[in-house]
């Protein structure tokens, strides 16, 4: 049956309110009320879907009619990653991809292509398998040190340039010991001022920083006795285990 629409019901139709969609559609609005990000706060459903039947057919919208201007948004096939557009940061993520992920995160992009490392050979959701998860590095690695927590570990080694280690000077040297087993050995024995302070009390900053002893002790010796043994270890021998 061929059903004919008076003037004024279709006008009726066709000046549809943001509050007529949730009398149909129950389902959405609940989605964005909760989780629907930008898609809740700058945006309404007929900003979206501008058309509804029978005054339209085209009612699903392209992603670009909105989002312009940056290489993730030149991406195909949108609903692959956000397959609910009513909760757009839900993300469904497929296994293996990195490039995607790479073009609206630009800042692993750059380190990994600045910085070698077993990393940056891995596909993003090798370690994210969902969106904005944070993986326990321990899901991978030994520790160095028992009961060392993920956050230790991203106080020295960042994660998507981790050769390029960065500590602060409160490090324990319990961290640093598992690696460099011999020098730890060495601390543990001296007996001067050297064994109470932290491995990274004199190797500050970046790794594998060797420090001048003048940085600490200036020039505790007669100039005639610096000029003649410029190489303070051609006495002392070793900073870990000095020789007086």
């Amino acid at each position: 049956m061929l059903t004919v629409f008076s003037q004024e019901a279709k006008a009726e139709l066709m000046s549809l309110e943001v509050t007529d969609c949730v009398k149909c559609h129950m389902d959405a609005p609940a989605t964005i009320a909760s989780n629907g990000g930008m898609h809740k706060t700058a945006v309404t459903c007929l900003d979206c879907h501008q058309e509804h039947p029978p005054w339209g057919e085209n009612v699903i919208p392209q992603c670009s009619m909105c989002h312009e201007g940056r290489s993730h948004f030149e991406l195909e096939n949108c609903l692959s990653c956000h397959s609910n557009p009513h909760e757009p940061l839900a993300l469904n993520l497929a296994d293996d991809i990195k490039e995607p992920c790479l073009t609206c995160h630009e800042g692993p992009g750059q380190d990994f292509a600045n910085y070698e490392s077993a990393h940056a050979e891995q596909s993003c959701t090798f370690c994210h398998a969902v969106h904005g998860q944070i993986p326990d590095c321990s899901m991978c690695h030994e520790p160095h040190a028992q009961g060392q927590m993920t956050s230790d570990c991203l106080g020295c080694h960042p994660a998507h340039h981790p050769l390029q280690i960065n500590y602060a000077m409160t490090t324990p040297r319990a961290f640093c010991v598992p690696c460099h087993e011999e020098v730890g050995a060495q601390m543990e024995k001296t007996v001067t001022k050297h064994q109470t302070f932290t491995c990274a009390f004199c190797h500050r900053g970046q790794h594998p920083n060797v420090p001048q002893c003048q940085t600490c002790h200036g020039e505790p010796h007669s100039s005639v006795m610096h000029q003649k043994m410029p190489n303070c270890l051609d006495c002392h021998m070793d900073p870990h285990f000095l020789v007086k």
